[in-house]
């Protein structure tokens, strides 16, 4: 017969607690990579090979974390910019991290603050399968210039429209005998949206982000 053990459940409690049911998201893990030139540090940035997701727009290096070849967040931050720079692990010297990064849409981003040994970045042969370009922008800029902030609104909606263009309710509220509310789509909380204008392109969503939490640290 199964009794509840309270000393057996306090056992498995995490000592550092992290994100519950992080396994349903989709996890990420980037470089955020500063270059030294002429005395001052750079972010050094990506522009996305337009045949790939979200094409065009401007990133730092990373991808999704995969258990079967990394071991931490920070070998996937270290493996995707080689995958996508050829930069090669001696040549990025990790300096620390930030928090975990909760996306709107179900992403988790793990980043990772390091600076590249490398005096020409013209001298970087990157996957153009990947990457239509690299450049730099010093951190000077985003300490000078702060970001335009918007915001959207999120729905949750209990529906969805299958390949066949048929209506299937992914939340059946009616057999589960939830309020009728929740039968119809229902906003959610707004979400802000940063966005840095730069002679390079626009810089914003979780790029943005992450550049704007590291200016706050280093004005704080």
């Amino acid at each position: 017969m199964n009794t509840f053990d309270l000393e057996k459940l306090k056992s498995k409690l995490p000592v550092h607690p992290g994100i519950l049911r992080k396994e349903e998201y989709f996890n990420s893990a980037v470089l955020i990579p500063l270059v030294l030139i002429n005395d001052e540090y750079n972010f050094l940035f990506e522009k996305r090979a337009a045949g790939i997701r979200q094409g065009g727009e401007i990133c730092f290096p990373g991808g999704e974390f995969d258990p079967l070849i990394d071991s931490s967040y920070k070998d996937t931050a270290i493996r995707e910019t080689f995958e996508e720079l050829g930069l090669e692990k001696e040549r990025i010297s990790i300096i620390g991290n930030l928090d975990t990064l909760i996306g709107p849409m179900g992403v988790t981003v793990d980043s990772f603050l390091g600076v590249l040994t490398l005096l020409d970045i013209s001298l970087i042969k990157f996957d153009k399968d990947e990457v239509e370009e690299i450049f730099l922008i010093p951190v000077s800029y985003f300490l000078k210039n702060q970001p335009e902030k918007y915001h959207v609104r999120l729905e949750i909606n209990p529906t969805d429209i299958d390949k066949n263009g048929e209506r299937v309710d992914t939340l059946p509220v009616k057999e589960l005998k939830l309020p009728d509310r929740y039968s119809k789509t229902w906003r959610g909380r707004k979400h802000q949206v940063l966005v840095y204008k730069t002679s390079k392109g626009i810089i914003w969503g979780i790029t943005a982000s992450l550049i704007y939490e590291i200016v706050n640290k280093f004005t704080s």
